[in-house]
C-alpha cells in the first residue's frame, strides 16, 4: 500500500524509515538547508528505486549550474526511469521525472511549465512549489514566480507544513515585481511561521535594500542571524545582503571583513558564492576602494569554468572575475565560447544570444578603459538583462557598472538617463544614485559652460605693419 506524504499526496514509497528521511529532505530543501543531501542520501539507500528521489536529485544538481554535475543528473535520471519500471511512479512523481528530462534538453522553461501544470492538479505539493519557483528564478521570470505561486496560495494555511516556505516565496517573487510593501509583511509572516526560512528572511533584506533603508536592513539581517545559520552555503548570499547595507553606508571595513570571514569563508567554486564575491569586489571598486589581491582566487577558479555554459548568470560572474584579475587570455577565450554557445537552440544559448555576450563584451571593454565601447554594449544587454536570472539587487551589479562608464565616457545626459531608471526600478534613491545624481549635474554644467558661446574667446586679427 503506497504511503502518503506530509502534504497528503501518495508516493510509490513502502518503507516507513525511507519516508520519514523523504519528508525532512523536502523540508530541508525548502529551509536551503545543509542536511538536504544527507536526508537524500538516506532516502536513496533505503529505497533505491524510489524514482521520484532520484529525480529530484539530478534537479538539484541542474540548478547547481556545473557542467560535471550535467552528467550525474543525466544517471539520476535514467536511475529514476528504471525505479518507475520496476515500482511505478505517480502523476506528479513522473511530472518531476519528465521536467529533469526537460532540463537535461536544453529547456528548462519547459520543465517549469510541466511543475506549473501538475501543481494545479496538486497544490499543496510545497515540493514542486519551490522547484517551479527555483527554476524560474534562474531564468529570471519573475512574473511567473508570482503567477505560479498564486495559483496555489489558496491551498496554504497555518496548518500547512509548509506555510512559512510558501510566503517566503511569495515574498520574493512580490519583490521581485515591485510590490515592495506586500512583499516585506508576507516575509516577515514568513519567518513567524517557520523560523528557518532563510528565503523569506533574504526576501525581505531585498525589500530593504530596493527602498534605500540600509540601516533597517542591517539589523533585520544581524538579529535574524539563526534565520540562516543552518543553510548550505545559500548563508554566504544572505552575509553578502548584510554586506550591501554596510557598502550604502560608507562602512568599507566593515564590508571587507565580511568579505574574508563570511562570504569567502569556504573558498568554493559555487557560480553563486563567486558572484557574491565579484560582484561584491566590483562594487568596491567603483566607489574607490583598493581590493588587494581577492581578484586572483575567483579568476582561478573561474577560469576553470570557461566553457561550462550552465547558466548565462554564471557565465557573467566568471568573465566578471576574469577581467577583474586582467586574465585577458581565459577572457577572450570565455567570449568567444559564450558566442558559440549564443547559437545553440538552448534556453541558455537564446539567453546568452539576447543578453549574455553583449554584456559580456561590455565587461571587457570596460576594464580596458573603452567606456563608449562598454556604454553601447551594455546598452545592448540591458534590453534582456532580467533573462540572465538572479534577482535585481544581484543584476545590479551590471547597472553600476554601466553608469560608471557612461559617466567616465563624458555622457552625463544618458548617465542621468540610467540612474532614473534605477531608482524608478528600486524604489527609492539610495547612496550610489544620490552621489551620482550630483556628479551628473555638476558634469552636465560643466559640459553646458563650455559650449555657451558667450564665453569663448573672440579670435584676434593679425596686424601687419603699419
Amino acid at each position: 500500500m503506497p504511503l502518503i506524504d506530509s502534504f497528503g499526496y501518495p508516493l510509490s514509497l513502502s518503507d516507513e524509515a525511507a519516508l520519514g528521511h523523504w519528508t525532512e529532505t523536502v523540508r530541508a530543501f525548502l529551509a536551503h538547508s545543509s542536511k538536504t543531501p544527507v536526508h537524500l542520501a538516506r532516502t536513496v539507500e533505503l529505497a533505491p528505486d524510489f524514482a521520484l528521489a532520484h529525480a529530484a536529485h539530478g534537479l538539484f544538481c541542474m540548478l547547481l549550474g556545473r557542467r560535471e554535475l550535467v552528467c550525474t543528473a543525466e544517471d539520476d535520471w535514467c536511475r529514476a526511469s528504471a525505479g518507475q519500471q520496476r515500482v511505478g511512479a505517480t502523476e506528479r512523481e513522473r511530472a518531476v521525472i519528465d521536467a529533469l528530462r526537460d532540463w537535461l534538453d536544453g529547456r528548462p522553461s519547459r520543465a517549469a511549465s510541466r511543475l506549473d501544470l501538475m501543481l494545479a492538479s496538486y497544490p499543496r505539493d510545497a515540493l514542486l512549489m519551490k522547484l517551479v519557483h527555483a527554476i524560474r528564478f534562474v531564468l529570471g521570470d519573475s512574473v511567473g514566480m508570482r503567477r505560479s505561486l498564486a495559483t496555489v496560495s489558496g491551498a496554504y494555511d497555518s496548518g500547512h507544513p509548509a506555510y512559512g516556505y510558501m510566503l517566503g516565496c511569495q515574498s520574493f517573487a512580490l519583490e521581485e515585481t515591485g510590490d515592495y510593501a506586500e512583499a516585506e509583511k508576507l516575509g516577515r509572516d514568513a519567518l513567524q511561521h517557520a523560523p528557518d526560512d532563510a528565503w523569506g528572511l533574504h526576501a525581505v533584506a531585498h525589500v530593504l535594500d530596493m527602498n534605500g533603508r540600509s540601516d533597517e536592513g542591517r539589523i533585520w539581517l544581524e538579529t535574524n542571524t539563526a534565520a540562516f545559520a543552518h543553510c548550505n552555503n545559500f548563508r554566504f548570499h544572505v552575509w553578502w545582503h548584510l554586506a550591501l547595507m554596510y557598502l550604502d553606508q560608507g562602512n568599507v571595513d566593515r564590508v571587507l571583513a565580511l568579505y574574508d570571514q563570511e562570504i569567502r569563508a569556504e573558498r568554493t567554486d559555487d557560480y553563486r558564492d563567486i558572484s557574491n564575491a565579484a560582484s561584491l569586489l566590483v562594487r568596491l571598486e567603483i566607489e574607490g576602494v583598493h581590493v588587494g589581491g581577492r581578484w586572483e582566487e575567483l579568476a582561478s577558479l573561474s577560469e576553470a569554468r570557461v566553457n561550462d555554459h550552465c547558466n548565462v548568470f554564471a557565465d557573467l560572474h566568471y568573465m566578471l572575475s576574469l577581467v577583474g584579475a586582467d586574465r585577458r587570455r581565459a577572457s577572450d577565450q570565455m567570449l568567444a565560447s559564450m558566442s558559440a554557445h549564443a547559437e545553440e537552440p538552448t534556453d541558455m544559448g537564446r539567453i546568452a544570444g539576447a543578453a549574455g555576450v553583449q554584456v559580456a563584451l561590455g565587461l571587457e571593454s570596460y576594464r580596458l578603459g573603452n567606456f563608449f565601447s562598454a556604454y553601447r554594449h551594455f546598452t545592448e544587454g540591458r534590453r534582456n538583462l532580467r533573462d540572465i536570472g538572479g534577482s535585481h539587487a544581484q543584476r545590479d551589479v551590471f547597472e553600476r557598472i554601466a553608469i560608471d562608464a557612461t559617466m567616465r565616457a563624458g555622457m552625463p545626459e544618458e548617465a542621468e538617463q540610467l540612474l532614473r531608471e534605477r531608482i524608478a526600478l528600486r524604489g527609492a534613491t539610495d547612496r550610489f544614485s544620490a552621489e551620482r545624481l550630483e556628479q551628473v549635474t555638476r558634469m552636465a554644467r560643466r559640459t553646458a559652460l563650455m559650449q555657451n558661446p558667450r564665453l569663448r574667446a573672440e579670435p584676434q586679427r593679425a596686424v601687419w605693419g603699419n
